[in-house]
């Protein structure tokens, strides 16, 4: 059993259970704006974007992804910057209508809820946890985010 499967085994003990204050703020991009960042991409992510931009997956694929040393596919970054390619100026989404599940499973992933020094460390870095306008993302929500986020990030290495 890997080590995040024994962490997150049981939500029921886990630090979020009863819910955090959270809202994604419009026009943000902390979480996209970072160099070097890496998003995972389910087969249903990659068949999903590039529907968006009508064409063969496995086009898309080629055009806008890379594998890592394990062959599965992620996101390929801007090559002046290392940031989101789908990042606008403005620092909106691009593709935000279809956007990897990674993507929308954030901050909820297991690497930033594994402890409360990790949560602490995503917290400064996202203006959204604890925001005024922050509603309660109650622990089953959660669960399903930190689903998705495995999901993504088990990825698919061939179509």
């Amino acid at each position: 059993m890997a080590r995040w499967e024994r962490m997150f085994r049981n939500r029921d003990d886990s630090w979020w259970k009863n819910g955090v204050n959270f809202t994604c703020i419009p026009d943000c991009g902390r979480c996209c704006d970072e160099p070097g960042g890496i998003v995972y991409l389910s087969r249903e992510d990659a068949t999903r974007i590039a529907k968006n931009f009508d064409m063969t997956v496995k086009d898309w694929l080629s055009k806008n992804c890379r594998t890592t040393l394990d062959g599965r596919f992620v996101l390929e970054s801007k090559p002046e910057d290392g940031r989101c390619i789908y990042l606008a100026p403005d620092k909106t989404c691009t593709i935000y209508e279809v956007k990897p599940s990674q993507c929308s499973a954030f901050p909820f992933w297991r690497e930033n809820l594994v402890s409360d020094r990790a949560w602490q460390k995503t917290k400064a870095m996202c203006p959204g946890i604890d925001h005024p306008d922050a509603i309660v993302i109650d622990g089953n929500a959660i669960w399903v985010k930190l689903e998705q986020d495995r999901i993504a990030e088990d990825g698919f290495k061939f179509i």
